[in-house]
């Protein structure tokens, strides 16, 4: 791991106080989709941390090894330009996306546009008001797509919680008409099973299509029954979108997916798909699976068809997203150990769990394989009290060289090279120190991504972050200018 200049000088050598079983346990009885605390909620607690554990997290602060509370400690190649803390909506924040000079943060509240033209001086352009976990957002041309996945009460931006167990309840899609960004207008809704949790876009001329990702199904949910081993595909017409509607729900785990515990103890049964990455250019998407990693073609966006799919049952307990490099070559596989909610970046957990999976593309057309290489963690450790685990992140574009920018929820924003997949190294960080030290917390950057020569957070409790990275390695990523981004959506950098 190459050596970093901070701004203190810092040890980051912590014990882990969390037991690995009691890490386990939080995993294996996560709550399904419904049962996710309702939009404007404060973060769950996530249990207490002893008065030995915070005396030690507190002489650690004294001696220098972690930043104090809220403290900012950063790499010397990188600099924080500015925050924007929440305004009006005081859920949490959730994902980004990017398009001109706005940039779109989704929140357990519903989401806040910013004008980004001036990235030290970000403003305010509106907020709109609809509560529904997580509130996953992205954006084409005039059209913004939100995810809803809490059960609500109908599919209004008013509307309110109500149990899973009701059929009338709703979970699905909202799109959004965004040509006005003062005023954005709820123009549709598309009801999907077992809700959305996250979503990606694939846009193809007159249509977008949807690839809607839910899952924790359970037999008394009336719209959300197992099995549910596949994905739910909207196809929205971009001159009609109120005529959006589902026109496929591909069976990609034909055999049920990973069986989960006790056949392979610690890893999620695969019950859906978390999370999907396209590469338009490739006709390729990555599916994060719960228990499994998929690479597969989408030359027909409507009827998605498997390459390769793998596994790995001794260190990935929740395969949470994907990234594919430029060359489409390699994925980067993440996994969201103790559901983002546990302090999985100590001694304890160690360097291989909770950590991205380094994945190389080998072979030719249907034939091609995913072949792991290595783990990639930050290896600054967290007090017990910081929920810290690997998160959404994107391509830093730079020809001949695999970097990525990604968020670690507390464990703040990194920047590494895995241009040898083998050997991936960090060469840039920015966090903030503990938001307490008496109690577990969610909080730190959802989403971490570069644009159009800066990167951007959504930090989960304080709000909207720009940050300016200045390294010799990343410089020729400043002249690529995109008009668009959202990161579930990759695009090719290069061929512009």
């Amino acid at each position: 791991m190459t050596s970093l200049h901070t701004t203190r000088v810092r040890r980051r050598r912590l014990g882990a106080v969390a037991a690995v079983a009691g890490l386990l346990a939080t995993l294996l009885t996560a709550t399904t989709a419904a049962a996710t605390p309702d939009p404007g909620d404060a973060p769950a607690e996530r249990g207490s941390v002893t008065k030995s554990e915070q005396a030690e997290a507190r002489a650690a602060i004294t001696g220098g090894d972690i930043p104090g509370v809220d403290e900012i400690v950063h790499s010397s190649n990188i600099k924080h330009l500015t925050n924007v803390p929440k305004g009006a909506l005081k859920g949490l924040n959730t994902d980004l996306a990017f398009q001109g000079k706005y940039a779109y943060v989704g929140n357990y509240d519903g989401f806040v546009i910013y004008d980004i033209s001036k990235p030290k001086k970000p403003r305010t352009v509106a907020q709109v008001l609809c509560p529904g976990s997580q509130n996953d957002i992205s954006v084409s041309g005039n059209l913004l797509f939100l995810s809803t996945d809490s059960s609500r009460s109908d599919d209004s931006c008013s509307s309110t919680s109500q149990p899973a167990t009701e059929k009338s309840s709703w979970e699905g899609m909202k799109i959004f008409d965004i040509s006005n960004k003062r005023q954005p207008k709820y123009i549709a809704a598309v009801e999907t099973a077992c809700g959305s949790h996250t979503h990606t876009l694939v846009p193809e001329g007159k249509n977008v299509y949807v690839y809607v990702s839910s899952y924790s199904p359970d037999e008394t949910f009336p719209d959300c029954k197992p099995p549910h081993d596949g994905i739910s595909i909207i196809k929205v017409p971009v001159k009609a979108p109120q005529k959006a509607r589902i026109v496929n729900f591909p069976v990609l785990f034909p055999d049920g997916g990973n069986p989960g515990a006790p056949e392979n103890p610690g890893v999620s049964k695969t019950t859906g798909c978390h999370d999907i990455t396209v590469l338009p250019s490739k006709d390729l998407a990555a599916g994060a699976c719960m228990g499994d990693g998929l690479l597969f073609s989408i030359k027909d966006p409507e009827n998605p068809k498997i390459i390769d799919r793998v596994q790995d049952n001794v260190n990935f307990a929740f395969w949470h997203s994907a990234t594919f490099n430029q060359g489409a070559d390699k994925v980067v596989f993440t996994d969201e150990l103790g559901g983002g909610g546990a302090a999985t970046c100590n001694a304890e957990i160690g360097p291989e769990r909770g950590a991205d999976g380094i994945y190389d593309i080998v072979g030719k057309g249907d034939q091609r394989k995913l072949v792991f290489r290595s783990y990639f963690k930050i290896d600054r450790h967290q007090a017990d009290s910081e929920v810290c685990v690997a998160h959404n992140g994107s391509i830093i574009p730079v020809k001949g060289r695999d970097l990525m920018v990604q968020a670690w929820y507390q464990g703040g924003i990194s920047v590494w090279d895995f241009t040898d997949s083998t050997k991936p190294e960090e060469i840039a960080f920015f966090e903030r120190g503990p938001v307490t030290l008496d109690r577990v917390t969610t909080a730190g950057p959802w989403s971490a991504y570069y644009y159009n020569g800066h990167i951007y957070s959504s930090d989960i409790a304080k709000g909207f972050d720009v940050l300016k990275l200045n390294d010799r390695r990343t410089d020729p990523a400043e002249r690529v200018e995109l008009d668009e981004l959202n990161a579930q959506t990759q695009p090719d950098y290069f061929a512009r």
